[in-house]
């Protein structure tokens, strides 16, 4: 039923935006299309980059903006672990690979075709080059796509404003070695392109082009400046299955899969600037809402990266202990398995004291972190619990202050720097003793059901006898 909604919704999105644009509505290149978008972008690994995403980015107002929305995510390589066949067809006279690596044909075997031109103009790419994961692949070959695949609806001109869009997507750049942003370097390409190809654009429609990518962009990225910090967190739990398909197995990913997760998403929040992710452009955004976006973004960065350092002090505690069973074991077993309607099974959490005295948070920043880890994230998760009981209680016990510091040391135990024995010693002899009785008892409560399976079984024999 969901399916259906999303596939009649992008139809009638991909209708309305060529109508406006005064294109060739092509109902059966439009069928077409809307089967390309749908599939994948409703594949088994995305969580975050979906259809609702697609229709949330593009808005309802400017066609160009729908139209590249629409496309902007069709390609997520590390996310879907390649390209099906389907947009793979698309790209396959441009593109080749070698050792892993996407490479744009040279000059010599690289076929003459306007649609491609164009957007490699746009996005200032040549013939024979690498392409990177980290530096517009993805958002490169996705606008390849939506130019090949919108190629017999729309003129060249429009479908150019709609490969600037998707080129804006590109995330997290910062300035040029002269000093430009991203988005003075697209309206450069832009005037350039414009020339090239004879589009006719004056110079006040180059800077509404550009605009309109800005736009575009500052809403493929507005979670990042959500008034509630819980939300964004949402969102951040929705990325990490994308890149860790390992959690999309809710009770069989493994202690060090989890960990490796919170880590990755820990080093890129501490990387990231708030400066890196809005844009700005010629008065768009004005600079009140651009100065309410960056103020935003730079809280939500902070309230997540205490959140995710004390999620990982508490794995990795999780996971120095763990090496007494195995190096590779679920976190299921360790903790109980999550929450299902009807079932009941033992957890880590509700095998800890109650603590009598908490060390409170001293600071705006730690009580929404700490409200945060007891009261939860917005949203359930398909392989988490939204709220954290089990980090709730180590940071009740020991104090924010002491985050920096076992943080570090963590760090070192997942490099090898340290022994996962040498980790637990940094911890209060008293909080890792009743973290350790917790999971004791979650063993003790397995064995003692499989006593009474034993005597069940047993009994039931002898009955038969």
């Amino acid at each position: 039923m969901e399916l259906e909604i999303a596939r009649t919704r992008c139809k009638e999105r991909l209708v309305w935006a060529i109508t406006q644009l005064e294109g060739n509505v092509d109902q059966a290149q439009i069928e077409k299309i809307t089967e390309l978008i749908i599939q994948t972008m409703t594949g088994p690994w995305r969580y975050f980059h979906t259809t609702e995403h697609i229709f949330e980015v593009g808005g309802s107002v400017d066609a160009i903006e729908v139209l590249a929305a629409l496309f902007h995510d069709i390609v997520y390589v590390q996310v879907d672990h390649g390209m099906n066949l389907n947009i793979s067809r698309y790209l396959a006279p441009f593109i080749l690979e070698d050792k892993g690596k996407l490479i744009i044909e040279k000059v010599a075997t690289l076929p003459k075709d306007l649609m491609f031109e164009i957007v490699a103009a746009v996005f200032g790419l040549v013939p024979g080059e690498t392409l990177s994961p980290f530096k517009g692949q993805n958002e490169f070959l996705s606008a390849v796509i939506a130019a090949k695949a919108l190629e017999p609806l729309l003129l060249p001109s429009l479908i150019a404003q709609i490969a600037a869009c998707i080129e804006a997507t590109i995330p997290f750049r910062g300035l040029s070695p002269s000093g430009l942003s991203p988005s003075e370097r697209l309206y450069e390409r832009l005037i350039q392109a414009n020339h090239q190809y004879n589009f006719g654009w004056d110079e006040e429609e180059t800077i509404a082009i550009v605009k309109r990518s800005v736009r575009l962009v500052n809403r493929d990225v507005e979670n990042f400046a959500f008034p509630n910090s819980a939300d964004f967190l949402d969102n951040t739990w929705n990325l990490m299955p994308e890149t860790n398909h390992e959690l999309s197995n809710a009770d069989s990913y493994t202690v060090q899969g989890y960990r490796r997760s919170l880590h990755k998403m820990e080093e890129f929040m501490n990387y990231l600037k708030p400066e890196l992710v809005f844009q700005q452009f010629m008065g768009e955004p004005d600079d009140p809402t651009y100065r309410i976006l960056i103020s935003r973004t730079q809280k939500n960065l902070e309230v997540a990266r205490l959140y995710l350092a004390i999620k990982i002090i508490t794995i990795a505690i999780l996971e120095a202990i763990s090496y007494r069973l195995g190096r590779n074991i679920p976190l299921s077993t360790l903790m109980g398995e999550l929450p299902r309607p009807g079932t009941s099974t033992p957890t880590l959490a509700q095998f800890l004291p109650e603590l009598l005295i908490t060390l409170k948070p001293e600071t705006t920043l730690e009580s929404e972190v700490l409200a945060l880890l007891i009261q939860g994230r917005n949203q359930e998760s398909v392989y988490d619990l939204k709220n954290s009981p089990v980090a709730t209680y180590i940071i009740q016990s020991i104090g924010f202050a002491s985050v920096g510091h076992l943080l570090n040391q963590a760090k070192a135990f997942f490099s090898g720097a340290i022994s996962s024995t040498d980790f637990l010693r940094e911890l209060k002899s008293e909080v890792l003793i009743k973290i350790i009785n917790a999971v004791e008892q979650v063993f003790a409560n397995r064995i003692e059901a499989l006593r009474e399976l034993s005597q069940e079984t047993t009994f039931s024999k002898t009955k038969r006898h």
